[in-house]
C-alpha cells in the first residue's frame, strides 16, 4: 500500500456516506452529533476503505489513458494473463472485517500499515484448490494510536470454474 497520509476530513465523511446510502446525521450535521454520546460526526463503519483514494498504485482505481480492471469491458474484467493466477484461475474478494478502537472523527491522519495474516486451503468440486489469504490493514492515528484494524480475505480458485 503506497499511503502515507490519510486526511480524514468532513466532507470526505458526508460524501462517503452518502455514496453508500446512508442519510445518518452523525455523519454530516455538526449540531445533531453534538447532541450525541460521541459528541462530535465519526465516519461509516467501511469509511477506512477510502483510503485506497489516496493510495496511487490502488490497482481498482481508475487510471487516466489506461484499461480499468473494473470497467467491465470483459466478463471478468481480466484483459491481460499477468492478471491470471498460475494455474488459470481467478481470485475474489471473501470477507472483510473492521474492529474498531474509537471512532474515527474530522481531523484525524491516519498512517496505514499492512501485513500478511493467515492462509488456508479449501477443496472445491469446480474450481479444484482455493487458496484463502488474509491481509490485516492497521490504521493509526496522528499519534500513533490504533484506531481501526481491517481485516480482508482473498480467495484464488485452482482453475476457472467451468459452466
Amino acid at each position: 500500500m503506497a499511503t502515507d497520509r490519510f486526511p480524514v476530513e468532513a466532507s470526505h465523511i458526508m460524501m462517503f456516506a452518502r455514496s453508500v446510502g446512508d442519510d445518518n446525521p452523525i455523519y454530516h450535521d455538526e449540531e445533531y452529533a453534538a447532541g450525541t454520546d460521541v459528541g462530535h460526526i465519526i465516519a461509516p463503519p467501511t469509511f477506512p476503505q477510502a483510503q485506497a483514494q489516496f493510495d496511487p498504485t490502488y490497482r481498482l482505481r481508475p487510471m487516466i489513458g489506461e484499461p480499468w480492471f473494473g470497467s467491465g469491458a470483459e466478463p471478468t474484467g481480466i484483459t491481460k494473463s499477468s492478471e491470471v493466477s498460475a494455474g488459470g484461475g481467478g481470485g475474489l474478494h471473501a470477507e472483510q472485517h473492521f474492529e474498531y478502537h474509537r471512532h474515527l472523527k474530522p481531523g484525524d491522519v491516519l498512517s496505514v500499515t499492512v501485513r500478511p495474516g493467515d492462509t488456508w486451503e479449501k477443496q472445491s468440486k469446480r474450481a479444484g484448490t482455493l487458496t484463502f489469504n488474509e491481509t490485516i490493514t492497521e490504521y493509526r492515528d496522528q499519534d500513533g494510536e490504533l484506531v481501526v484494524t481491517a481485516r480482508g480475505v482473498g480467495v484464488r480458485t485452482e482453475k476457472p470454474v467451468e459452466n
